[in-house]
């Protein structure tokens, strides 16, 4: 057997693509443009790709994005000014501070300020709580991402039996939690879990996002499963060259893909989707603001 890939990155363009469509939709029958505002904080290079392409994204779908850039030792009282300052302001929809913030800023402080209307990363405790009771909210886009691909693969996920290895409140947990409102019966599984292999081995689906490279081997995935991979690692690659690196997911890719059914490939598996649903949420932000119908994504 060898499993099928899930193109995240198709699946992505075609999520763009019903992002775009109903923006433009909002903008005929509304004169609606959604505005997603970004604050990046500092000097992470890999921090200024990631907002680079959400802005590049943001003006592929005819979302209106603004730019926030603080130096690295920004107080935190004036991110937090901003953060107020844009959460009145009635033509943002979204609002997104990029992690990793620099020390000493405390992230759930920061994320705790935005309004949970605007909280299209999904983190804010408000957002986490609906989640929880199964009642709209805006969910964290990773985890939203896994959830589509999952469906992408397998149609209806209801009265499948999936497991979450790995349980940060980033993808882990919500994850879950989606798995669990598209009715599957889900184990939350961890590095303290008891013969892990084992627990993994029952999955229909199973969700790798334990930041731990090739954590999951091939023995691990049962025959015919769907494996979503969250992991983005850099190991040495030392094939192409000294300090040269790879990256790899949390998942052995080659082992898994000979004994599941369905698995996504690490880069262009769950990483497109990301962007896709954070364009995703800053319209249904957007909609539900204004008491309009929200568009079904996914």
């Amino acid at each position: 057997m060898t499993a099928a890939i899930i193109d995240g990155k198709a699946r992505a363009e075609r999520l763009r693509a019903d992002v775009g469509a109903a923006v433009a939709r909002l903008g005929t029958e509304h004169g609606l443009r959604p505005g997603l505002a970004v604050v990046l904080v500092g000097d992470d290079p890999a921090s200024h790709i990631y907002v680079a392409n959400k802005i590049k994204a943001c003006a592929a779908a005819g979302i209106v994005s603004v730019e926030h850039r603080l130096p690295a030792d920004v107080a935190e009282a004036e991110l937090l000014a901003i953060i107020a300052l844009l959460n009145a302001d009635p033509a943002i929809d979204g609002i997104l501070v990029q992690m990793p913030l620099p020390r000493p800023l405390d992230a759930d402080r920061v994320v705790r300020a935005i309004d949970p209307a605007k909280d299209v990363d999904g983190l804010h405790p408000e957002n986490a709580g609906l989640l929880v009771l199964g009642r709209p909210g805006l969910v964290p886009c990773t985890p939203l991402g896994c959830l589509i691909l999952a469906r992408e693969a397998l149609g209806d996920l209801a009265g499948r039996e999936a497991v979450v290895v790995g349980r940060s409140i980033l993808v882990g947990k919500p994850a879950a939690l989606l798995l669990q409102s598209a009715d599957c019966t889900v184990t939350m599984a961890h590095s303290r879990t008891r013969d892990l292999p084992e627990v993994c081995r029952r999955a229909d689906i199973l969700v790798a996002a334990v930041g731990r490279p090739e954590l999951v081997r091939g023995d691990w995935v049962k025959p015919g499963a769907c494996v979503i991979d969250v992991g983005i690692n850099r190991v040495p690659a030392p094939d192409k060259g000294p300090a040269k690196t790879r990256i790899v997911g949390d998942v052995a890719f080659e082992e898994a893909r000979s004994v599941a059914g369905s698995i996504t490939p690490v880069p262009g598996g769950v990483g497109p989707m990301t962007i896709a649903c954070l364009l995703a949420n800053t319209v249904t932000a957007a909609c539900r603001r204004r008491g309009l119908p929200v568009p079904t994504f996914g």
